[in-house]
């Protein structure tokens, strides 16, 4: 019996024990856990800073103000964390700045609006919206035509890369020309002219940032605005490049047409090349055939062998700031 009871007592003394010494532990590991946050996923999501201004063509635009710092803050969230989008833009502009960059200086456009080119269409040049803007610029049939493109079932000149451009240039100087400040000419691309001049004067506003608009339209400025940030130094966002990893320029020759092409896969066998790279390397194309009914001169680029089996090793990239190495 008095072993029980010894035993019972020695219970009873720890019991009271750690009734008395738990509320200090706990309390000692809130005080802890609060000092040292662990997640429980082996990764870290953190917000970018949003700068207090950012400059489009060299005209500084203050971000201090409650609602230009959330929307800035909202596109930036949206590339810093879509992850796979954001590094397949930055591969394709090492092979499409190249070329865009020199038509947009040779017509006076900023070269800031390569951005534009971005958030239109991923830099995926077969892009195609449901309502039916396509190519780099995401230009409709319509204004496509208006602007010296052909568009029909046979040939699609939105898909082509320095014609399109060419002629998303001639809407840029239309639209400075009547707003004389870029940002505004930025909205017009995605709202048209019509409605940002009427809503400019309805709302009493200078600038097209300040309007209230749907809400496409007031993300897309802040959009370019981010999607410049991002490529400006990807690093800051999580975005670790190596100059291999970036898509570089296929080396191609160009062979003039003049006559209509009835077989466009045999049309690339002669050439050495398969359909698929014909069409690749000439999306405009959009049939299997090239119906040439009025003699027109088009200039077909026959991408080289040695360019299709490129070395990744020796890729150059077109902007440092993009790689780390």
């Amino acid at each position: 019996m008095k072993k029980k009871q010894i035993s019972y007592l020695v219970s009873i003394s720890l019991a009271v024990a750690m009734g008395t010494a738990l509320p200090l532990l706990l309390a000692n590991t809130s005080v802890n856990e609060h000092q040292s946050v662990k997640s429980e996923v082996p990764y870290c999501v953190t917000s970018p800073s949003v700068p207090q201004e950012v400059t489009f063509d060299g005209v500084t635009i203050d971000l201090r103000r409650y609602d230009r710092r959330e929307r800035m803050d909202r596109e930036l969230l949206s590339f810093t964390y879509m992850h796979s989008s954001t590094l397949l833009m930055l591969k394709r502009a090492n092979r499409y700045f190249p070329i865009i960059e020199p038509i947009l200086k040779e017509n006076g456009i900023p070269d800031d609006f390569k951005y534009l080119m971005v958030i239109e269409s991923s830099l995926n040049v077969l892009a195609k919206s449901p309502s039916g803007a396509a190519g780099l610029w995401q230009i409709m049939p319509a204004t496509a035509r208006e602007l010296g493109l052909e568009v029909n079932d046979n040939i699609d000149e939105r898909y082509h890369i320095e014609k399109s451009t060419r002629a998303a240039c001639k809407y840029f100087k239309q639209a400075y020309a009547k707003y004389g400040d870029w940002m505004s000419v930025s909205a017009a691309y995605n709202a048209g002219q019509g409605r940002i001049s009427k809503q400019l004067d309805k709302q009493l506003a200078d600038h097209a940032m300040d309007l209230w608009l749907v809400e496409e339209t007031s993300r897309y400025m802040f959009r370019l605005l981010a999607a410049k940030e991002v490529f400006s130094c990807p690093q800051r966002f999580g975005f670790l490049l190596k100059q291999e990893q970036l898509y570089p320029l296929i080396p191609y020759t160009e062979q003039q047409v003049t006559t209509s092409i009835e077989n466009l896969s045999e049309y690339a066998e002669k050439q050495g090349i398969t359909y698929a790279q014909l069409r690749d390397a000439n999306a405009w194309l959009r049939e299997p055939s090239l119906q040439n009914k009025s003699g027109k001169t088009y200039v077909l680029h026959i991408p080289t062998q040695a360019g299709m089996y490129y070395d990744p090793l020796k890729t150059i990239a077109h902007d440092k700031r993009w790689v780390i190495d």
